[in-house]
């Protein structure tokens, strides 16, 4: 795309203006925020203003497959998950796009120190947990990281500088998330530099997407892979790829499996998963009602009690069904830092526009049938999402420790 063409396409959605700065800049920056603009879809512009946030359904309990079952059925789910593995049909892919910026780091999150008395990398300990799977099944399973084009470089120089932690290079592929960009609140974008549209990923449900438009889905195919663990960068204790837990989703013949953990209280501030209209879902913690918290299932127990904690796996077959349908857009009040008219960067301390976003949470909608895996929350849930208090590196530190990982 050149100059002109650039100009046109802004021109059509009246958006010109991130040209203002065009003349003065040096070559390499017009190239950019041509090249930017070119590779942008700006089709969600359009949403704004036209109910893109859908009402929600009815809600009915889902049932978890439960410590209890799990124990009794061991072997037969570990059995099942290692032929699966070792057959070469489970993947895994870590979302690794995020940045430390609220643990005080300008560094990708996964590149951030929680030791104590020597360092240790929350990369290191994600790829120490998939190694588990990798010796216990003799088996090098295919790790997909997707990054953010804000993390990408320093991501891939840092796992490359530590050896990628012992895990093989050959069987690790990087790939950059979509983005979609921001807008104030009349749909106007937002520049974050004189050379560059302030952009955001697009959504934790944007990884498949970005996936095939990065022509990896191609290994999936090749390689006979039938079964992708996805799961964020945040959880440091989290089992990846588990025996028991692929065999548990093969076993029961499901579009995907979803690890959970039962809620420590009725209002915790976790997503429950549920039956939407009849199909697999999770609600929102704030959109449960006082009815559903009280809720009781047939042994007396809560109804909506298990948390998701952004670890599933697909079938993937069924993905690109998924895909090729249209999810719902939700379109997000954020604090979006930009230039103003005269170049400087401004950091607004209020909510000044929409950052447009694809949730999971509407990817398993769309799926058939799910199965909620329940899982140990001292064992395998130790989010770092802030400094101090509840789930933060403090916290995390104690569960770690816990487990008799050394820090």
């Amino acid at each position: 795309m050149n100059y002109e063409e650039a100009r046109n396409k802004m021109s059509a959605i009246g958006q010109t203006h991130v040209f203002r700065y065009y003349d003065e800049l040096p070559d390499d920056s017009k190239a950019a925020l041509i090249q930017q603009v070119s590779e942008t879809d700006f089709s969600v512009l359009s949403k704004l203003g036209k109910g893109a946030n859908e009402e929600r359904g009815v809600f009915s309990p889902l049932a978890a497959m439960q410590l209890t079952e799990i124990k009794a059925r061991e072997n037969e789910l570990r059995d099942a998950g290692i032929r699966t593995i070792k057959a070469g049909k489970t993947a895994a892919l870590l979302l690794a796009g995020g940045m430390g910026t609220r643990l005080g780091s300008d560094d990708p999150k996964g590149m951030y120190d929680i030791g104590i008395t020597k360092p240790v990398y929350i990369f290191e300990r994600i790829i120490t947990n998939l190694l588990d799977v990798v010796n216990e099944t003799d088996t090098w399973i295919r790790l997909f990281i997707m990054t953010s084009e804000k993390n990408h470089d320093k991501t891939v120089a840092f796992l490359k500088d530590h050896k990628y932690f012992g895990y093989r290079e050959d069987r690790i592929s990087f790939f950059k998330q979509d983005m979609a960009p921001a807008c104030d609140f009349d749909g106007k974008l937002y520049m974050e530099a004189k050379d560059r549209i302030s952009t955001s990923p697009n959504g934790n449900a944007g990884w498949y997407s970005s996936m095939v438009r990065a022509g990896l889905d191609r290994i999936l195919t090749d390689e006979g892979i039938e079964w992708i663990d996805i799961f964020a960068v945040d959880n440091v204790l989290q089992r990846i790829c588990d025996p028991c837990f692929v065999g548990a989703t093969v076993l029961a013949d499901v579009s995907v499996g979803a690890k959970v953990v039962r809620k420590a209280a009725p209002d915790e501030k976790v997503g429950v998963m549920c039956l939407e209209d009849g199909r697999p879902s999770i609600v929102e913690y704030y959109e449960l009602s006082e009815e559903m918290m009280n809720a009781k299932d047939a042994n007396g127990d809560p109804a909506y009690n298990y948390g998701v904690i952004l670890n599933y796996l697909f079938r993937v077959s069924e993905l690109a069904s998924v895909a090729d349908d249209k999810m719902p857009l939700h379109i997000v009040k954020k604090k979006i830092p930009y230039i103003d008219e005269n170049g400087n960067t401004v950091k607004p301390a209020e909510p000044n526009g929409y950052k447009f976003e694809q949730l999971v949470l509407d990817m398993i909608h769309q799926l058939s049938s799910c199965l909620p895996y329940e899982v140990v929350r001292e064992k395998e849930f130790a989010p770092i999402k802030n400094p101090t208090g509840i789930d933060s590196v403090e916290s995390a530190r104690e569960l770690l420790k816990l487990n008799g990982v050394e820090l």
